[in-house]
Order: C-alpha cells, then sequence, then structure tokens
C-alpha cells in the first residue's frame, strides 16, 4: 500500500524545514508521496520552487515521489490558480470562509478543500456542499496539524467538527483525505497513526487507510494525466 500526504508547508511558505528535510522524514515514515503546498507569489517563485524540488529529488532519492502544490489563500487566488492547473500539481484551496468552501467544492480544478472547519464553531460543511465535493472529485481535509496545535479548550470543537465532516463523507460519499498540515518535519506522522485517528473520529479503517493511501493516489495520478499533450480539461482528452 502506497501512502501519500498532500499538504506539507515548506520553508518556502509558512514552514520551518527545508523541502529536502520534509521529503527524508516522510521517506523515513514510510510515505511513497509528499506534496508541498505552498503559496503562489509569482512565476519567479514558482521556477524558483521548482528548481528546489529538483534539487530535493536528486538527493531524497527515487522511493519518495515529491509534488508542487499550491493553497489557494482567497477566492481570487482560486480562480488565478485554477487557470495555471498544468504548471503545478496538487491545487489546494485554503478553507474556512464557507464562501471558499462553497466555491472550492465547485471547482473542477481544485483537488482538496483544506481543514473546511478551520477558526469555525462549525464543520464549514453541509449536504449541499458534500454532494458537490462528490460531483467534482474535490476532496475534504481532515488535517492532523489542527488538532496538535488546537488547545485543550478548542480540541474538543475541532474534533466534534472534524466528526460531523466525518458522518457527511459517510452519507454523502463525499471523498475524504488525511493531511499532516506539516510545517516541520518533526510535525509528520506515520501514515498508520495518521489513519488511525482518522477511525477514532468515526471513519471506517478501511476508508481512513483510504484516505491517506488511494485516494491521494488518484489526485496523484490525475497531476501526471494534466500534464500529458492530450489533456485539454477535467473530464476532457483527446484520443
Amino acid at each position: 500500500m502506497k501512502f501519500f500526504d498532500l499538504h506539507v508547508h515548506s520553508a518556502f511558505s509558512e514552514g520551518e524545514s527545508t523541502i529536502e528535510q520534509l521529503a527524508q522524514r516522510a521517506k523515513e515514515l514510510g510515505y511513497s508521496g509528499i506534496c508541498f503546498s505552498e503559496y503562489y507569489e509569482g512565476r519567479a517563485r514558482l521556477e524558483k520552487l521548482k528548481a528546489e524540488i529538483a534539487k530535493a529529488r536528486r538527493k531524497v532519492g527515487k522511493d519518495i515521489e515529491i509534488f508542487l502544490g499550491f493553497e489557494a489563500r482567497n477566492l481570487r487566488e482560486l480562480q488565478q490558480l485554477a487557470k495555471m492547473r498544468r504548471m503545478f500539481d496538487v491545487l489546494l484551496a485554503h478553507g474556512g470562509d464557507l464562501d471558499m468552501n462553497r466555491v472550492a467544492v465547485e471547482t473542477k480544478e481544485a483537488d482538496v478543500l483544506t481543514h473546511p472547519e478551520h477558526g469555525r464553531y462549525d464543520c464549514g460543511m453541509n449536504h449541499v456542499m458534500a454532494r458537490l465535493a462528490r460531483q467534482n472529485d474535490v476532496v475534504v481535509e481532515i488535517n492532523f496539524r489542527e488538532i496538535l496545535t488546537s488547545t485543550k479548550k478548542s480540541r474538543s470543537r475541532v474534533l466534534a467538527n472534524m466528526r460531523d465532516n466525518v458522518e457527511l463523507a459517510k452519507k454523502y460519499k463525499m471523498p475524504i483525505v488525511l493531511c499532516s498540515g506539516a510545517i516541520s518535519h518533526s510535525e509528520l506522522r506515520d501514515p498508520l497513526c495518521m489513519s488511525s485517528m482518522a477511525e477514532q473520529l468515526g471513519l471506517p479503517l478501511k476508508n481512513a487507510k483510504d484516505a491517506i493511501s488511494k485516494i491521494p493516489e488518484k489526485i496523484v495520478e490525475r497531476a501526471k494525466e494534466r500534464k500529458s499533450e492530450n489533456w485539454i480539461m477535467p473530464g476532457v482528452r483527446i484520443k
């Protein structure tokens, strides 16, 4: 079984560790792939990121794939990045704001809606958005760092909101992905520990394992397909 973490921040965005340090640690933990979710700061920065990732690939070796993602922080960035899909691997939308949550699950070019409950007193989703996520193949994230960094007072609310999203996922077949949300190599977690955590939130064990293996693997395979000359747009290819 292959495991993937699609939401990790390096020192290029809000992170503390280098791309190489994070990739090496992910490899040690048994991941087959890791995605660096950075913030878009222009074409020059994009090319520098690609060069750093290429450098890390050479140093870390072929046992782990390294992907480049961008996390849209607002609706304008989401629209901009959706038009640039062939230039990077994974498009994430920074969740929490209700409008952002809604537009993200409506956007076929988006891959992941991160922590939809972020900063909220509710789960940030409803049955309509759950159906849209399934329909548009946008996966909804359970972010381990949201639990890790919450205080005793707020942790119960975070966990309750995540459980609500798990229930929506089970009822409406909304796809779920598990991510560490790590900003340093010390925050990366063993993939089986991640799936155990998701099981505690109400996901059946098989679905919990799929959420860190089969579902993210489908996203990275789609990213590879998108770079093909035959790809036109989501659902449209030239034969």
